[in-house]
């Protein structure tokens, strides 16, 4: 989604098949259609849109190797403006076209007013620096990770561990490391943008712990917070892949 300059509903009213030759990158089993269609909602966006609409979209073809029938169909699309032509679009990625419903519409309007909101979690850039320390009592420790983020916005996690409990993670979107800070709810922004952009192991150049048994521990703290968060389920192929 932040590849999106709009969101919309769209219906579509009209389809044409673009052929083969004038369809380069198309993916076999595919059919490239040329779609008229018409604004019925906008959902959030920074470019002006017509209510007259035409773009291209990508789809597999049916089980008999035609284009699917697509008219009177209503869709989501997640799409740029074309400059200077205020009723052509150009979808974001291939998988940028949805079938509209009422529940993935209710869904995604808090998801895109997170997105826009002036508090919205960075964008993830890379890990910086990690490292662990002992506690107080054998078996205490704490480690704490420090992110790049697109816009030099501080984050950082911590793990907490204490003997005969379970250890306690969270993520703090300001300079303040807070040991109360608390893992993100499944599906906001805030964990979207961890657990589709941290890589899937803490580099070895960012593990700055002095002690080899604080490095291992710093490694097994950062596999912990990714086994939280849980895999990445987003439907969309609209940013880099993780």
């Amino acid at each position: 989604m932040d590849a999106s300059e709009i969101v919309l509903k769209a219906e579509i009213r009209k389809q044409a098949v673009v052929e083969q030759e004038r369809s380069p990158g198309l993916k076999p089993g595919y059919v490239r259609l040329y779609i008229e269609a018409r604004t019925t909602s906008l959902l959030t966006g920074t470019a002006p849109i017509g209510e007259s609409l035409r773009y291209l979209v990508d789809l597999p073809l049916t089980a008999k190797g035609k284009a699917p029938n697509l008219r009177k169909t209503e869709v989501l699309l997640f799409a740029r403006a074309v400059p200077g032509r205020a009723s052509e679009l150009q979808l974001v990625a291939p998988s940028a076209q949805l079938p509209w419903t009422p529940e993935l519409e209710e869904r995604l309007r808090p998801v895109l007013a997170e997105f826009v909101s002036n508090d919205a979690a960075p964008r993830i850039k890379a890990i910086r620096d990690a490292f662990s320390i002992d506690g107080n009592l054998a078996g205490e420790s704490e480690t704490q990770i420090f992110l790049e983020t697109h816009d030099d916005g501080p984050v950082s996690l911590t793990v907490i561990r204490r003997p005969a409990q379970r250890p306690i993670w969270g993520v703090s979107w300001s300079e303040i490391v807070d040991q109360a800070a608390r893992p993100p709810q499944m599906h906001t922004i805030d964990w979207y943008r961890l657990a589709c952009f941290l890589p899937p192991r803490l580099p070895r150049e960012a593990n700055i712990s002095a002690r080899t048994a604080a490095q291992n521990r710093a490694d097994a703290d950062y596999q912990f917070i990714l086994d939280e968060l849980g895999p990445c389920t987003r439907n969309l192929d609209l940013m880099d892949k993780r």
